[in-house]
């Protein structure tokens, strides 16, 4: 047996076919993506960070980042009022990341990241330093890393920040990095 398709099988089968495929589409609703109201754009953060951002970098940690940038530091603190270094690392990584980490820089490194040399940092991973006297493999600071040897954490001095890995300080108090599990 042999199927034959006629001219007149050939146009039902065609507009039968686009109007399945039409529909189909059409029925996604496509969803609106909100921003919110203090969102900053690529060219924007851009200066801001003094790194080129392209498509494949997450935006939105280098947002959030900006809004606590130049919040001044406060031990404990964990609002725009004042925060510290650990502080900030974990509500970037709840609001960013959704996920909880320590409160403290030691903490962090210990239960909640696989260590990584400064050679292996990818955006989002954390970079410990040991900037007091004490144990010799316990991080008292931690920060962000961004990209491009960039990182923004909490000074002391300067409230939020973005520094650069290469700077002396940070080169002589370099503990490692860490890869959050």
């Amino acid at each position: 047996m042999s199927f034959v398709m006629t001219r007149k099988d050939f146009i039902s089968f065609f507009i039968l076919f686009f109007l399945l495929l039409f529909t189909a589409c059409g029925s996604k609703k496509q969803q609106k993506v909100v921003l919110p109201a203090d969102f900053k754009g690529p060219k924007e953060l851009s200066r801001l960070y003094k790194v080129r951002l392209t498509p494949e970098d997450n935006i939105y940690l280098y947002n959030e980042g900006a809004k606590w940038l130049g919040v001044p530091h406060r031990t404990g603190g964990l609002t725009k009022r004042g925060v510290d270094c650990s502080g900030f690392v974990s509500i970037i990584y709840r609001e960013i990341y959704g996920k909880e980490l320590a409160r403290s820089a030691a903490d962090m490194l210990k239960y909640n990241c696989k260590k990584i040399g400064r050679s292996k940092l990818r955006e989002g991973d954390l970079v410990f330093f040991r900037t007091t006297k004490g144990k010799k493999n316990m991080p008292t600071h931690v920060g962000i890393y961004l990209k491009n040897g960039r990182f923004i954490h909490v000074s002391s001095s300067k409230g939020v920040i973005v520094s650069s890995l290469s700077e002396p300080y940070y080169e002589r108090t370099w503990l490692t990095g860490g890869r959050v599990k």
